[in-house]
């Protein structure tokens, strides 16, 4: 027979926590990629408004780049405040995850310390009590083969 499992193996605890903070961070850099080309989608729409403008309105377009540009910067900033904050949630929640892990293995070889204690004690006690009740038998039989070892 086999003794390989048919079963699918099972993924383990710090493969999924890593697996979750690697979504969110990608998640992340999708939006603020996404974020990142609007912002400069809305720059270049705002800076053809600007050129197809007569002359006469130089004045006006240049204040109207400056608040585009203003605009542009708000956003990306925005985008990169909304990326540091996605990981350091991240960060927090796996710091989280990590303590809660260690604490349930901790909790796990006390208990598991526990019980091989008990499990010795309990063999000695039935060890004693093996000897003190094959005491009588092993005298009897030592009696006996010096008998036997006398009589011949």
């Amino acid at each position: 027979m086999s003794t390989n499992s048919t079963k699918p193996e099972e993924k383990g605890f710090f493969e999924k926590v890593k697996e979750t903070i690697e979504e969110l961070w990608d998640g992340t850099k999708d939006k603020a990629e996404d974020i990142k080309d609007t912002a400069v989608d809305t720059y270049d729409h705002l800076k053809d408004k600007v050129v197809a403008k007569k002359p006469a309105a130089v004045k006006k377009a240049t204040a109207v780049k400056k608040t585009a540009t203003a605009k542009v910067g708000s956003a990306v900033a925005k985008a990169k405040t909304a990326a540091a904050g996605v990981k350091a949630k991240a960060e927090t929640k796996a710091k989280e995850v990590t303590a809660k892990a260690k604490k349930e293995v901790a909790d796990v070889k006390a208990k598991a310390s526990d019980k091989a204690k008990t499990i010795s004690a309990k063999a000695k006690d039935e060890t004693a009590k093996a000897k003190k009740a094959a005491a009588p038998t092993v005298a009897k039989a030592k009696s006996a083969a010096k008998k036997t070892v006398a009589s011949h």
